[in-house]
C-alpha cells in the first residue's frame, strides 16, 4: 500500500507553516518503517478532490492522509467516496478538526508513528445531494454560523472556537428564525419555526461543540436534532454553553430522532453546511451511507478498546 500525504499548506493560519512542519516528520516516520508514500500539497479549494480522485481511479491500495484542517478532510473524503482500494486517515494541522474528537486527542495523531501503523475502521457517512460528510450537516441558523466563522478565523488571532462564538452572536441577531418542514425516514412532515436542523454522523463540530453527544460513525445511524425557534434570543445566548456541553437533548424546544434519512424543504433560502462547506438551498436531504469509507483509527486509539476493533 501507497501512503499518500495530502497537505493544505496554508493550514495552522500561516503561508507554509504546515508543510514546514510534516514534511520532515512524514520522511522520517516512513523511512523508519519502510513504506512508499508521497506527499501532495494542495493549490487551492477543490484540488484535494480533483487529486485524490484521479489517483483513486488508478485501482491501486492506496491511504490519503488529510494534513490540514476540516477542510482538508472534506475534500480527500470527497475524493475517496465509491473507491474500495482508498483508505482515509487525518493529520490534524487546523484550527477545528473536529471530527476526529471521538476516536483521540489531536497529539495522538499527530503521532504519525501510530497513524501509519494504525487500525481500519469501517464508518458511515452521510450524503447531502452531490457532497459526502463525514462528520455532520446542518441547515438554518447553524449554518450561518458555520459561514461567518469560516470568514472570522482567517484573522491570525482568533481560533476555530473564538470564530465560532462570534458567528453565533451574528447568527443569533441576523438569522433567528427558519420555516422549516422537516420529514425523517417515512414519519409525517412536521413544519416548524426552527433555529436550525443538525445531522450528526459523529458527535462534535464548531471548534469543540458537542452538537450531537450520542452520536456514533459507526451504528449505522445519524442523530438528528432539531431546536425550535421557541425562546427569546437573550434565553438562548445564555444556553450556548449548555449546548456546547451537549446537555441539549432534553430542552422542550429540541426534536431529537435517529434514523437513516431526514428530508427538508425552506420557505426561503436557508444556509446548508456539510462539514464545513456552506451553501443556500430551499429542499435538501441528508441520507446515511452506512459504511461508507475506510477511516484509519491510529492504534493508540480508546476508540478501538470501546468497539473491539
Amino acid at each position: 500500500m501507497k501512503h499518500i500525504f495530502v497537505v493544505n499548506p496554508e493550514a495552522g493560519q500561516g503561508k507554509n507553516r504546515a508543510m514546514d512542519y510534516i514534511k520532515p516528520l512524514i520522511e522520517k516516520v516512513c523511512a523508519e518503517n519502510n513504506l512508499e508514500y508521497e506527499i501532495y500539497p494542495t493549490t487551492g479549494k477543490g484540488d484535494g478532490i480533483r487529486f485524490v480522485k484521479e489517483r483513486a481511479a488508478s485501482g491501486e491500495e492506496l491511504r490519503f492522509y488529510a494534513c490540514g484542517g476540516d477542510g482538508t478532510l472534506y475534500e480527500v473524503v470527497n475524493g475517496a467516496y465509491g473507491f474500495e482500494n482508498v483508505q482515509v486517515a487525518v493529520v490534524p494541522l487546523g484550527s477545528g478538526n473536529d471530527f476526529i474528537r471521538p476516536f483521540g486527542t489531536k497529539e495522538q495523531f499527530l503521532e504519525l508513528e501510530d497513524q501509519v501503523n494504525g487500525v481500519p475502521c469501517k464508518l458511515d457517512l452521510i450524503k447531502c445531494d452531490d457532497e459526502i460528510a463525514i462528520n455532520q450537516c446542518s441547515m438554518g441558523m447553524d449554518a450561518e454560523v458555520c459561514a461567518m466563522q469560516g470568514k472570522i478565523k482567517k484573522f491570525p488571532i482568533v481560533t476555530g472556537e473564538g470564530a465560532y462564538y462570534i458567528g453565533c452572536i451574528y447568527a443569533i441577531m441576523k438569522k433567528f428564525k427558519n420555516r422549516f418542514t422537516i420529514t425523517v425516514d417515512d414519519g409525517e412532515p412536521k413544519t416548524m419555526d426552527a433555529l436550525f436542523c443538525f445531522v450528526g454522523n459523529a458527535r462534535y463540530y464548531g471548534g469543540g461543540f458537542k452538537a450531537a453527544p450520542l452520536a456514533q460513525p459507526n451504528d449505522g445511524l445519524l442523530d438528528f436534532v432539531v431546536v425550535e425557534s421557541r425562546i427569546s434570543r437573550a434565553k438562548l445566548a445564555s444556553l450556548l454553553n449548555k449546548y456546547k456541553r451537549g446537555e441539549h437533548l432534553d430542552w422542550d424546544i429540541t426534536n431529537f430522532k435517529r434514523g437513516k434519512k431526514l428530508v427538508i424543504h425552506a420557505d426561503t433560502p436557508a444556509a446548508v453546511n456539510v462539514d464545513g462547506e456552506c451553501k443556500f438551498v430551499t429542499d435538501t436531504s441528508f441520507e446515511l451511507i452506512e459504511k461508507g469509507i475506510t477511516f484509519v483509527v491510529p492504534r493508540t486509539s480508546d476508540f478501538l478498546k470501546e468497539f473491539k476493533l
